[in-house]
């Protein structure tokens, strides 16, 4: 048996390489199909891995409240998210005063997301975020320090001009390598002292991290404050086991602050931090269904180019099949010897566009923030298909090849 295996094999190379030019043209085919779908599937899971990185950062054990609840739309469809009333400053205040969980809570406001900063006569570009924030705010946003100190409990108090700065705005405004710390910039229109230097966050999927400046929230009150500002509360509770207990605790102080009566609907949203995560792949999985659908059509294409192919290999190797017959071949062996030539075609096709996909698809991944990415399934997913391929493309030409007559083949010219 083993024999007889290896024999189909070498006489199928042997085929492939006579016809060298028409098995590249096929094996290009498969290759494609194949590259389409393990290259886009790999794409998919470099996304999901650059969400999951960019959401989790804030930490397992980290909630928010707010007065804006969360869901995507995916073109008209899915809901618009909840808008409760704004979460005033008392309000915001009286729950880090009165929430006893064992936790950190941290209340801040945005005050801008088009600021301008200036250093000297260096400028950013109109896309910095301006928070308020108070001094827990950087450690409950999953934020590190990589230079300078936090907010003063004078500074707090009192709304001093000082800000902390993302990473990427020290690229922006200190190009020639000076030291940001106790310089001076322009936000807006207000002169800031630079207290701190946040570490780098990266940007992921459109969300910069680095692009953010944080000042006292006194001092935001001051000079970004607007009609009907809401505050949001960020709650780090000490251990990532008692994540549902705190939420529990806090949406029983908020809904006696928000004075929301017993039965009614609660007026504010709880965010956990890797909600918007999981929100957005479940989104993607309708994209990982058509992209996966697109790669069968592309395959599907490829398996009756290959099963063209074959039959037109059979016509023109009708006299090779009466002799092989003539001199004792059965009708089994000349089709096992198809079946491998179509097999072996597609497994060429198929390795070669895993290669090609798994090398677009960790380009993609690599743009949108994600880590490289190996994709065992996919590969052995697209092995196993281009297999399936090679025996449904094979079959028929096959059975046709087995079925000549003899006597007919060898006189066919």
């Amino acid at each position: 048996m083993n024999l007889l295996v290896f024999q189909n094999t070498k006489i199928a190379f042997e085929s492939i390489s006579s016809q060298l030019l028409r098995t590249i043209i096929t094996v290009l085919i498969i290759a494609f199909g194949i590259m389409a779908l393990v290259g886009i599937l790999t794409a998919i899971d470099g996304i999901k891995q650059s969400l999951n990185n960019t959401f989790t950062s804030f930490g397992a054990n980290t909630f928010t409240l707010r007065n804006k609840g969360m869901a995507l739309k995916v073109g008209h469809a899915g809901l618009k998210p909840k808008k409760f009333r704004q979460i005033n400053y008392n309000e915001a205040t009286a729950f880090k005063a009165g929430y006893t969980y064992p936790a950190t809570c941290a209340v801040s406001a945005m005050g801008s997301q088009i600021a301008t900063l200036k250093y000297e006569s260096k400028k950013s570009n109109p896309n910095i975020m301006v928070f308020g924030g108070d001094e827990n705010y950087i450690s409950t946003s999953g934020y590190e320090m990589d230079r300078g100190r936090n907010f003063s409990e004078s500074e707090m108090q009192y709304g001093s001009s000082v800000v902390i700065i993302g990473s990427e705005i020290v690229n922006v405004l200190f190009s020639n390598h000076e030291n940001p710390l106790d310089k001076i910039i322009s936000i807006g229109s207000g002169k800031y002292k630079i207290i701190g230097v946040l570490k780098e966050k990266g940007s992921s999927m459109s969300f910069g991290r680095d692009k953010i400046c944080l000042i006292p929230l006194a001092n935001l009150r001051v000079y970004f404050s607007r009609p009907n500002m809401s505050f949001v509360i960020n709650v780090m509770a000490n251990d990532a086991q008692s994540i549902e207990s705190a939420i529990g605790e806090a949406t029983g102080l908020f809904r006696i602050i928000r004075k929301v009566n017993i039965g009614d609907e609660d007026n504010f949203d709880i965010v956990k931090s890797d909600n918007l995560a999981h929100m957005l792949i479940d989104k993607i999985s309708y994209v990982t269904l058509a992209s996966t659908l697109i790669g069968f059509i592309t395959l599907l294409g490829a398996a009756i180019g290959l099963m063209n192919i074959m039959l037109v290999s059979v016509s023109e190797r009708t006299r090779e099949i009466g002799i092989r017959k003539a001199v004792g071949a059965n009708s089994g062996t000349i089709k096992r010897q198809f079946l491998v030539e179509a097999v072996i075609i597609c497994q060429i096709g198929g390795v070669l566009g895993i290669i090609l996909g798994i090398a677009i698809g960790n380009v993609t991944s690599f743009f949108v923030g994600g880590g490289f990415i190996v994709p065992w399934l996919w590969m052995g997913s697209g092995i196993i298909l281009c297999f399936i391929v090679g025996m449904a493309s094979g079959i028929y030409p096959a059975i046709k090849a087995s079925r000549l007559d003899p006597i007919e083949a060898l006189r066919f010219e």
